[in-house]
């Protein structure tokens, strides 16, 4: 017999249950083609990340008065700060191929009527994704850096660090990311029956003074901030909850 590891054609992609072996051999194909495509598009932007940061950097520059800059307390910082934002951009143009190769590693394991639903949900949460991100860049970035430096002293010039600056527009792009999940978290919940609208509707006082508890921690410590990410928060819950009506009604006819 033949010790050669098995192709992936060799592998039977079905629901019967296959030794663990097989199942981590399957895994590594999809995580270096992950691997692959990350690197990838990291070495082909990498001579642009300085023109990243300056897009990323755009909404502060905006703000800030004509005396001030952003400056580099670290030596390395004017290198790693782009670099850094480079990974990054990679990591969110590979998404869908990353999520599509996730996919198709647990696939097989899914009944016919699992896999109609959850291409679209995975294309939904790909674009709520994306969304948010968005928002995060054009809405409420731009907003609460109006606010900090509005209320700055006059003694005081402001000047961000870069790397101070990437690591809080990276943190506020994720947390307005994983936000802009939430509907689609919602109609899983009620797809899978762990959940039911009524019991939503019940829970609804509860579940926005969670959306306000929850941005009061993951966002700066002000109150503008805070609204920014909980009414979305709640807002997205809601048209999750609608969605799950509109399936729930489905099923009833």
């Amino acid at each position: 017999m033949s010790n050669t590891p098995p192709k992936d054609s060799d592998i039977p992609y079905t629901l019967e249950e296959m030794p663990i072996t097989q199942h981590l051999i399957i895994l590594r194909r999809h995580l270096i083609k992950i691997i692959a495509i990350l690197l990838l598009l990291f070495f082909c932007l990498l001579p642009f990340a300085n023109e990243s940061y300056q897009l990323l950097s755009a909404p502060l520059r905006a703000q800030l008065p004509v005396s001030s800059s952003m400056i580099a307390t670290d030596v390395t910082a004017t290198f790693m700060a782009p670099f850094k934002l480079n990974f990054f951009v990679a990591l969110m143009l590979s998404m869908p191929f990353i999520i599509y190769q996730l996919w198709a590693f647990i696939k097989p394991a899914l009944y016919e009527k699992e896999k109609s639903l959850a291409v679209p949900l995975l294309l939904g949460s790909i674009f709520m994704f994306y969304t948010g991100i968005a928002f995060a860049y054009f809405i409420a970035l731009p907003s609460i850096l109006h606010f900090f430096i509005s209320v700055s002293p006059d003694s005081v010039a402001p000047m961000t660090d870069i790397n101070s600056y990437l690591s809080f527009c990276l943190k506020l792009f994720l947390v307005f990311g994983m936000t802009f999940e939430i509907p689609i978290l919602t109609l899983i919940l009620i797809l899978i029956g762990i959940v039911s609208t009524e019991q939503l509707v019940a829970k609804r006082k509860f579940i926005i003074v969670g959306c306000f508890f929850i941005a009061m921690f993951v966002t700066p410590p002000d109150a503008l901030s805070m609204i920014m990410l909980a009414i979305p928060m709640w807002l997205l819950f809601e048209l999750g909850l609608l969605m799950g009506k509109l399936i729930e009604k489905r099923r009833v006819q």
